[in-house]
């Protein structure tokens, strides 16, 4: 009896519980209508070998190597330390990250392992060893295919859904993707269910696992125009969050809430120049059952001059949540949100877009508040020999909340890049940004040295392709 009421008060809501059954449905349809197309192509590769049409590899394994090294050099931008000697908030380190793919393929199936190490040089139990993707992709002819395991998942400019494989770990998915490439369309499902462990009880609580999310459906479609330079797609996702606490009663019962995020992207490559825009709106509930309903909008031209200059300009704006009074440091004071207005950009590469120090969208604001986020920004790229690529960008940052004593300004950021092509299969990468904030940063992250921010970083790496065999 005990197990039975447990059970069912941790599915969550009726509307949540008949969800998720839909969801599991769809899952099993969709698996036997693609095991029926690949029964049934895999029958036609058949009889065309049997006819003397079989190529000659059938089998193909490829074994590359990942090795980044990485170090930085950190002042300003978080707490300061209780001494008042500037050399104390100063930071410098070095990490890097070995990865190994293993990838096998013929006609028909794919499987790809990748087991990778990551960990600071010199840090106690010698760092991290997880698997980075482990998965196999079954295909048909005609262009219908099923993918299981872990994956990367990359999609568009990588502002929802991306790898970030700037961080050591990069982001990785335990998904079922079924999809159909072919005919410049593409279509994607993909479908999450994550748990703590292979649980005998506690229905389906989860908190605190390798994924922020408990349930992921995603809906993806592209679109390449013929004789046109243009690429469409749209996203919609359905992510459950689980909310409430194991034994929790009344509005802090266990059960998943459910947030929505739908958009689009849009590409335009005439020539030298190439614009982008997208624009995405998520609503829903989130973890604590408050309302969602944020939005964000972005555009960029780039302007390839010609082989070795190029320039760059865009602008991003991110919904924030409505004002509430800046406390000062060692105060106290808790926002109230009835609705979470403030833009998250869900699981994408956020070092590509708002700044190379990742200020934004990594390190969360006072409160978990969110004031949104204007970046105006400009570039220009400069290769002046071969292998050798210099960038310079200016980012202006500015809040989108309106705030009744303060400016919204945040302050004005600098990135310089430059990285050099060794040989084939090796890169050195350094930058250096300075970012100097105002009295509104200051507050808004409650470090003495957001007006101050310095940081300075290199990357080698080396990506050799070690053995290649076909058979």
């Amino acid at each position: 009896m005990t197990s039975k009421l447990k059970a069912t008060r941790t599915v969550s809501s009726s509307g949540g519980a008949l969800l998720y059954v839909t969801w599991v449905k769809g899952i099993v349809c969709s698996v036997l209508t693609l095991a029926s197309l690949f029964a049934s192509t895999t029958a036609m590769g058949s009889e065309n070998n049997d006819n003397g049409n079989q190529s000659v590899a059938d089998n193909q394994l490829d074994v590359s190597l990942n090795m980044l090294g990485h170090g930085e050099m950190r002042y300003g931008g978080f707490d300061l330390s209780e001494s008042n000697d500037p050399d104390m908030n100063r930071a410098y380190f070095l990490m890097s990250r070995s990865r190994l793919n293993i990838d096998y393929r013929r006609s028909g199936i794919e499987v790809k392992i990748s087991p990778q190490h990551k960990g600071i040089w010199g840090q106690k139990g010698q760092g991290s060893v997880n698997v980075y993707e482990a998965w196999v992709k079954l295909s048909a002819n005609n262009g219908l295919f099923a993918q299981i395991g872990r994956l990367a998942l990359s999609y568009d400019d990588e502002r929802i859904i991306g790898t970030n494989d700037w961080a050591m770990a990069s982001l990785s998915h335990d998904v079922l993707r079924l999809g159909y490439e072919g005919h410049n369309h593409k279509a994607h499902v993909i479908l999450a269910f994550n748990q703590n462990a292979e649980n005998t009880y506690g229905g389906t609580y989860y908190k605190d696992g390798s994924q922020p999310y408990k349930t992921m459906m995603t809906a993806w479609y592209h679109y390449d125009i013929p004789n046109i330079p243009v690429g469409a797609s749209l996203l919609f996702m359905n992510i459950g969050m689980q909310g409430g606490e194991p034994n929790g009663i009344g509005d802090n019962k266990p059960e998943t809430r459910y947030q929505q995020l739908l958009g689009g992207y849009v590409s335009y490559k005439p020539g030298p120049v190439t614009a982008e825009a997208s624009y995405y709106r998520q609503m829903g509930r989130a973890e604590d059952n408050a309302k969602i309903d944020a939005w964000m909008a972005s555009g960029k031209v780039l302007w390839q001059m010609n082989r070795q200059f190029h320039a760059v300009a865009g602008y991003d704006y991110l919904s924030g949540d409505d004002y509430i009074a800046l406390r000062s440091k060692n105060t106290f004071g808790v926002p109230l949100h009835d609705v979470y207005k403030g833009f998250t950009s869900i699981y994408g590469s956020h070092h590509k877009f708002y700044g190379l120090m990742d200020f934004f969208y990594v390190k969360t604001y006072l409160d978990k508040f969110s004031p949104g986020l204007q970046n105006l920004y400009a570039g220009v790229g400069y290769s002046p020999i071969k292998g050798l690529k210099l960038k310079l960008a200016y980012h202006y940052m500015a809040t989108t909340t309106k705030l009744a004593d303060m400016d919204k300004t945040l302050g004005h950021d600098i990135d310089i890049e430059a990285s050099y092509q060794i040989m084939k299969d090796a890169r050195l990468s350094l930058g250096y940004s300075y970012m100097t904030g105002t009295e509104t940063m200051q507050r808004l992250k409650l470090a003495d040295e957001s007006n101050n921010l310095r940081w300075g970083w290199f990357s080698l790496i080396v990506s050799p392709k070690i053995f290649t065999t076909k058979w």
